[in-house]
Order: structure tokens, then C-alpha cells, then sequence
């Protein structure tokens, strides 16, 4: 019984430091949010603001359940673009920047036009896009790709030029080959700049799909978010809208949490940025 006594006592106090650093971390977050949502109502309120121009949080709470299931369709729709679109940025972005890392030629040749294209408006690139694989999902899937793939690039570059030198000679004095140096050592180092690129690029991937949306979205049950909003701003349902955009600011949350999840996962037991403070 002694033994068990041991065991539990520590497993005890674990969860209640775990249950103490949630309240920490989440309850300043979720007041100021409270406080934020009733100061909000009481002055439209007192001020006696029509709805069309700035609504109540009760009026956009209300817009949300009676337009539930378009909001939910255009969420649905939104996600799946925002996913394959971040996917897409993520395997390319990772596989051009290792060719250009495994030659300076090759990185000088091609990353200035990487910037080039990261440097033109998505607005001016769109409508060529929608001219080359028309509208629809495959165009705001590429707008959302194209959004995303140069912070991938970037990130994952830096992170594989970065690695240590002394570490690179100890591999060569063991006659190991280029390849094996990429993927044993210059990409494991990489991989916190990789994950670091991954939470900027999952965030403009919702940002690439919405814009593609306007652009070359598709309306009716297949619209997205993107699609929604056009038809809400112009019926002027002002509360739809709020939720429309609160919906997507969400939707980005959710991503870069997901990607947060993974970080922690990946780099916990090793990198300074996600180790526990003691």
C-alpha cells in the first residue's frame, strides 16, 4: 500500500500544477473577453446604435442561429480549401526549399523570383488563375497554396542554412553523403523553423481561401465564407456579417492551434521553445 501511497502522491500533484497552469493561461483570456462582449452590449445599447451599423453581440448571436446552416455549409466549404490549400504550401514549400538548400547556385538562381512572387498582389494573380483552371475550388485552393508557400519557403531555408558548421564537418569526417547530411541533420535542425513557417502559412491559408472566394468562389450551396460574406454586405445583414468574419477569425484559431499541438508534440523533449519552464 506504501508503494501505491508513492505513486499517487506525485500523480496528485501533477494534475493539480497541470489544472493551475490551465486556469493561468486561460482565465485572463476569457474575462477580458467577458468584460469585452458586455461592455459591447451596454454602450450599442445606451447609445441606441442602429443594428445594420454597428449589431449587439445578442444580435449577432441571433444572426448565427437563424443562418446556421449557410453558415455552417460556407464554413465546411472554406475549411476543406484552407486544409488542401495549406497542405499543398506546406509539401511544396518544404521540398523546393531543400533543392535550393543543396546548392548556393541554385538558391541564388531561383529564391529572388520566390520573393518576386510573394511580392505581387494576390488580387492581380487571381483572376489569371481563374483564367488558366476556372473558377470553382481548384482556383481558390491554388490562391490559398500561393498565400501560404512562401512563408513554408522561407522559413524552411533559413532553418536548413542555419544548421551548425562543426556538426556538418563531424558528418563529412564520417564520409557521410549530401543526402544523408540533408535528411540526418540539416533537416531535423530545421525543424523548429519549419513549424514556425507552418504556424504563419496555416493562418494565410484561410486568408488565401476567403480571398479566392471573392475572386473565383462559386455561389449557392458550394459558396464558402468568402462567397457569404459578398451576398451579406450586400443585403446589408450586418450581424451575419460579424459572425461571418468572427467565424473565420475562429476558423484560423483553430488552425494555428492545431499546428501549436504538433510544435508541442515535435519539439517538446528537445527545443528551448517548447520546453516547460520549471
Amino acid at each position: 500500500m506504501a508503494v501505491s501511497k508513492e505513486k499517487t502522491i506525485p500523480i496528485m500533484t501533477k494534475w493539480k500544477v497541470a489544472q493551475k497552469d490551465i486556469v493561468k493561461k486561460v482565465l485572463p483570456p476569457v474575462l477580458a473577453l467577458v468584460v469585452f462582449v458586455i461592455v459591447w452590449e451596454v454602450l450599442v445599447r445606451a447609445l441606441g446604435i442602429a443594428h445594420y451599423i454597428l449589431p449587439k453581440p445578442t444580435d449577432i448571436y441571433g444572426a448565427t442561429i437563424d443562418n446556421w446552416s449557410n453558415l455552417f455549409m460556407a464554413l465546411r466549404t472554406t475549411v476543406i480549401e484552407s486544409v488542401i490549400g495549406f497542405i499543398f504550401s506546406v509539401i511544396i514549400g518544404i521540398g523546393v526549399a531543400v533543392f535550393m538548400a543543396s546548392s548556393k547556385w541554385i538558391e541564388r538562381s531561383f529564391y529572388p523570383y520566390a520573393i518576386i512572387l510573394q511580392t505581387i498582389p494576390v488580387v492581380a494573380i487571381a483572376p489569371i488563375i481563374v483564367i488558366w483552371f476556372g473558377s470553382g475550388m481548384n482556383a481558390i485552393i491554388i490562391i490559398a497554396f500561393t498565400i501560404g508557400f512562401f512563408p513554408m519557403l522561407s522559413n524552411t531555408l533559413i532553418g536548413l542554412n542555419a544548421t551548425d558548421h562543426k556538426l556538418k564537418d563531424l558528418f563529412q569526417l564520417y564520409n557521410a553523403s549530401k543526402w544523408q547530411i540533408m535528411w540526418k541533420l540539416r533537416f531535423p535542425a530545421a525543424l523548429p523553423f519549419i513549424i514556425a513557417g507552418m504556424k504563419i502559412s496555416c493562418t494565410l491559408a484561410v486568408v488565401g481561401a476567403i480571398v479566392g472566394e471573392y475572386i473565383a468562389g462559386v455561389g449557392g450551396g458550394a459558396g464558402g465564407i468568402g462567397y457569404a460574406i459578398t451576398v451579406a454586405a450586400s443585403r446589408l445583414q450586418t450581424p451575419y456579417l460579424f459572425a461571418l468574419g468572427l467565424s473565420a477569425a475562429l476558423l484560423g484559431i483553430v488552425f494555428f492551434l492545431v499546428v501549436s499541438f504538433l510544435s508541442r508534440k515535435l519539439l517538446s523533449s528537445w527545443h528551448e521553445s517548447e520546453l516547460e519552464s520549471e
